[in-house]
């Protein structure tokens, strides 16, 4: 459902534009680690063979800054989930490399990417993915429960605050509404400290006041947390939030634009539904 909500952004110009040359300049973040946190080369990933045979990405190159909220656009079968799929380790490729900082996941075994994604990688989606017989801190704290980490508190704290879930921590998904369900689910992915998040169609669930609370959230959780997102729409509103929108086409990034508003999204979508039907 489309989020018809004007985006209040946080933060100012100045301050996004000097983050965004901060991570495009140097290579390297606060602490030594590298500015990008998630890089394909070359990634190819084809279904069938012969005749038969779908190009859904073709030799894309992309580079994912950390810090910052990246959005994903695309006509359908543009092969924008495909991308994000792959990315995350929940997808092979045919060919190319993918990396999650140093680590290179497209060679990694079933084992070791289990585990990786378990450990450095948050996902949110469209359905919620809640366990309707726990409440909402244990549906937040299970990944960690399941790995046998203990939660940091004061992160656990600074999460639930952050996504508004204060006095909704002993409550069952079944007495949250969806928005509300939908924050528990930011916070789950939250609250292991990933190096990366990816939501695909995180609102596509929810009216447009609670879409545009989660997307608040999101904005939110990279500008005060620190946090890296890459996020798949359809939304121009939704993309706006973003400080970056990638746009794929028959499986491949034929555009971008940085510090993006709904209307100009908007406009560049039209721009490329006007040259697929022209062309």
């Amino acid at each position: 459902m489309t989020t018809a909500v004007t985006n209040p952004r946080h933060g100012g110009e100045e301050e996004g534009a000097a983050r965004s040359a901060s991570l495009r300049g140097g290579g390297r973040a606060a602490g030594g680690r590298t500015a990008v946190v998630a890089r394909a080369r070359q990634v190819v990933k084809a279904y069938g063979s012969g005749e038969t045979r779908v190009v859904a990405l073709d030799s894309v190159d992309v580079d994912i800054a950390r810090g910052q909220f990246t959005a994903i656009m695309g006509p359908s079968g543009s092969g924008k989930s495909t991308l994000m799929h792959c990315l995350a380790g929940l997808d092979t490729v045919t060919s190319g490399e993918i990396f999650l900082d140093d680590t290179e996941i497209t060679r990694l075994k079933d084992k070791k990417l289990t585990q990786l994604r378990r450990d450095r990688i948050g996902f949110i989606f469209q359905a919620f993915n809640l366990l309707p017989t726990l409440n909402a801190i244990e549906n937040i704290t299970l990944p960690m429960d399941i790995a046998g980490r203990k939660p940091d508190a004061e992160w656990l704290r600074r999460v639930v605050d952050t996504v508004g879930l204060s006095d909704r921590l002993k409550h069952r998904p079944n007495q949250l509404s969806g928005g509300q369900q939908q924050r528990v689910a930011v916070a789950r992915a939250l609250a292991a400290r990933p190096e990366i998040i990816f939501g695909d169609e995180p609102t596509g669930n929810l009216d447009s006041r609670a879409g545009a609370e989660v997307l608040g959230f999101l904005r939110t959780s990279v500008d005060e947390l620190g946090q890296t997102i890459v996020m798949v729409t359809h939304d121009p509103v939704a993309a706006s939030y973003a400080d970056r929108v990638l746009y794929l086409a028959d499986g491949r990034i034929v555009d971008e634009m940085e510090r993006p508003t709904a209307d100009a999204v908007l406009d560049r979508m039209k721009d490329f539904d006007a040259r697929g039907r022209t062309s």
